[in-house]
This record gives structure tokens, sequence and C-alpha cells, in this order.
């Protein structure tokens, strides 16, 4: 059975006990070291290096998460491998059941159309710039809006520019005109198609969405579907996603039709209707949407980012498709896999109680103050004193910082932080960021 070492600071020690005690029965067995520093947080690869000894009677060390310095070499120095551990020590359990069955989320089969809604009013370079960004994004097509009684002369230019760079292309157009300028300058996709206007798909070689001659008449779309298949022409099948209360329901029922009508069908799901339209926190709604869209077997969605409230449309959709596929392909709930969809709330907000806190307050001899949150408010301390309070208004004066502005500016930023996360639900670690989602930008790149 595998040995373990785990490396902790004196405050957090008695904690780390009582975790590794709740593993129980663990499938390893375990040694815990203080190696002489207060905060485990502070530790760092140089000083494990001086206060450990060879050789280590141990098949893997396991550090804070939050420690800083080179690991790899620790373990060349000393022989045995290092790992960070989770950045809460509540959160142990979760590693090493994540580390035994690690998640792909690599894999997905519905490909995401991302629509450039005023392309008409785009210059083809601004055009190009939305769709590199879109593609960071997560999309895999490049669908560009025609506007109703709007001229769009850069049609034709806008689409060899993409095709240029690489981009598939769709043309969203309810002009016939339009429809024929996308398909001869080589888009791959044209948007939409019906019975009446598929003489279109015969001109030119993209490949038609369809949809019905009216919203709801499900017997043109499949006469159109038919036609594809004995001319051998490949489609993608919409049958109109309606809005919340104006039918959502009913269209999702036309979906799960054209899948029993036509098993293999690729079929197009428009979920901007959802997303655009309702007034509520996106993450959630591509979740659903997009697991209704991998257990239909749906091709492609068409999904757009317009409203201020759906800026994350696309990301949210790249990562509810590969959340679902995982799901789906593992015969499991969505749950477990990623908490990138988690964005305004944790699944484990308050990891530590009020009593714990306490306890870890009570050992403080230093006048750094600690920061934490857990079910009963914002937690602050250190050597003078142990206070909680709800909001961080009440806590300012309790703290006696009026004579050092560079401390108040930073326990004003934590506070803040901290109150956040109380309000809503979500994990506080002093220091870090309040964990977002996906539905906050990605680190800069480090240049």
């Amino acid at each position: 059975m595998e040995h373990i070492l785990f490396l902790t600071g004196r405050l957090a020690e008695k904690s780390l006990l009582r975790v590794l005690e709740s593993l129980a029965p663990a499938p390893f067995t375990w040694q815990v070291r203080e190696i002489g520093v207060q905060v485990a947080a502070l530790m760092t690869a140089d000083l494990i290096r001086r206060r450990l000894t060879a050789p280590l009677q141990a098949d893997r060390v396991i550090v804070p998460g939050r420690c800083q310095g080179d690991l790899d070499g620790l373990g060349n120095h000393f022989g045995t491998p290092f790992e960070r551990g989770p950045e809460d020590l509540k959160d142990l359990p979760q590693f090493f059941n994540q580390k035994a069955r690690p998640v792909d989320l690599s894999g997905f089969d519905v490909t995401i159309f991302a629509e450039i809604v005023d392309a008409p009013r785009l210059e083809v370079a601004a055009i190009c710039a939305r769709a590199r960004h879109y593609r960071e994004e997560g999309a895999d097509v490049i669908d560009i809006g025609g506007l109703p009684a709007t001229p769009f002369p850069q049609l034709e230019d806008a689409v060899r520019a993409l095709k240029a760079e690489g981009f598939r292309v769709s043309v969203d157009s309810m002009d016939e005109q339009e429809l024929l300028r996308g398909g001869r300058a080589g888009a791959d996709y044209l948007l939409s198609l019906n019975q009446d206007t598929l003489w279109i798909a015969e001109e030119v070689p993209a490949t038609p969405v369809l949809v019905a001659r009216e919203n709801g008449d499900e017997g043109s779309l499949y006469q159109a579907i038919d036609w594809c298949e004995r001319n051998r022409r490949s489609y993608l099948a919409d049958s109109i996603l309606d809005p919340l209360p104006f039918g959502l329901l009913s269209s999702l029922c036309r979906y799960q039709r054209l899948r029993e009508r036509y098993p293999a069908a690729p079929i197009f799901v428009g979920i901007g209707n959802l997303t655009e339209l309702t007034e509520a926190d996106t993450s959630g709604i591509n979740a659903i949407l997009l697991g209704i869209c991998v257990e239909l077997h749906a091709a492609a969605i068409l999904t757009t980012q317009v409203s201020n409230h759906a800026r994350r449309a696309i990301r949210e959709a790249d990562v509810a498709r590969r959340l679902m596929y995982a799901a789906r392909e593992q015969r499991s709930l969505p749950k477990g896999l990623t908490e990138q969809l988690m964005t305004v709330h944790a699944r484990r907000p308050f990891p530590d109680t009020p009593e714990e806190i306490g306890e870890i307050a009570a050992q403080v001899r230093d006048p750094s103050f600690r920061v934490q949150v857990a079910s009963d408010g914002i937690h602050v301390y250190n050597r003078d004193g142990h206070h909680v309070a709800a909001d961080a208004f009440s806590l300012w004066p309790r703290l006696k910082l009026e004579a050092d502005g560079s401390h108040a500016f930073y326990m004003g930023v934590e506070l803040a932080r901290a109150q956040t996360a109380f309000m809503l639900g979500k994990r506080f670690v002093q220091d870090q960021d309040l964990d977002w989602g996906c539905a906050a930008p990605p680190p800069a790149k480090e240049s």
C-alpha cells in the first residue's frame, strides 16, 4: 500500500489530521509532519529542502496547495516525488478521488455555430477579428448573420477572408440572393432553407440548414429532409427552439419527434432564443440546453453573444457540451466532472465550520489578519482578537487600521471578496480572486 507523507504548518496540523482520519479506510497509509512554519501557505520548496532530511520513508510527499517553488527539483533531491495538494484541506477527499478517476473533458459531438449578428455593419477586418475571438471561446463555425433591409456588399469578401484564415463559415439570411451569394463565395453552410428555397441547394455546394415553411409546420420540414436524402445531399435539420414562455415545451417535443422519425438525422438547435431572451444567468441555461442536445444526439447548435448577460455564452456552451458528453459516455450524472459552470455559487462554499475557525484563531500569535468565511459570516482574526460579521463595514471599526493606509486598502479588498462569497455561497481563499468559472475572462497569457 502506498505510504504518503503530508507536510503542513502548526495552525493546520490538527485540521489535516482530522481530514485524514475521516478518510478511513484510506487507500494509503500516511504520516503528517509539521516542519516549523506557522502558516502552511508560507511553505516554500527551499524551506522544505532545508528542513527535511533524506532519505524520506514515503512513496509520495504532498505539500500544501499554495506552496511555492520547484517541486520537481525537490523530488530529484530526495528521490521521492513531491506533489501539491488542494488549496483547502477539506478538499483532500475529492483530491484523491479525482486522482483515482481522472475525467477526460476533451470529447464532444456537438458543433458550435457562433453568429456575428451585425456583420453587414462591420468591415471585413472587424468580422475576422470577431471570428478569431469566437474561435478562442470555443466556436467551430462562424455564422455571418444578415440583417433585414440592410445591404451587405462586403458579404463575399467576408466569406473569402474567413475561409483564408481556416474558418468554417455559414451565411444566415432571410434574403435568398444573400444566401446564393454566400454559397458561391465558398460558405460551408446556409441558414436557412425551406421546401420553397431548396433550389438554392441545387446552385451551390454549401450544406443547407433546413427549416419548416412556417414555424411548427413539421410536414414541410420532413419533406425538405426527404428531398435532401433522396438527392444524397448533406443537411442539418432545425425544428426551431421557441423562447419562454411562448412554446419552448412544444418546440422540444418537435425535436423529439424529429429524432424519432429520422434516427440518424443531423439535428441543428438554435439556442440563442433561450440564452438571449431570458434574463437569467446563461451558464445554467447552457447546461440544460446542451444536456438536452447531447441526449438528443444533436449535431450542432447556433449561439450568439449579443446581450450583455450572454457575453460568455460561447465559452459556456463549449464547457457544457464537453461536460454533458462525458456524462453520457460514462453513463453518469453531470456532477463532479467540472465546476466551470458553477459561476455564481460553489458546491461546497464553506469548508470550515465556525468552531473549527475559532480553534485555529485561538492559536494565532502574530498581528497578521486572517480572513475566512463560514456559514455564520466573515471571520477576521489575529493575536488581538477574533471578529465575525455578515458585512465588511461592521468589521472595519474593530480592525483599527486608520493609521495604516496600505494595510487598510488590502483588508478592504479582502473583506469585499469575503462578503461577496458569503452572500452568494462561493468559496473564499484569502489573497485569491473568487472563482467565477467560465463566466470570467481567462487569465492573461504570459508573454
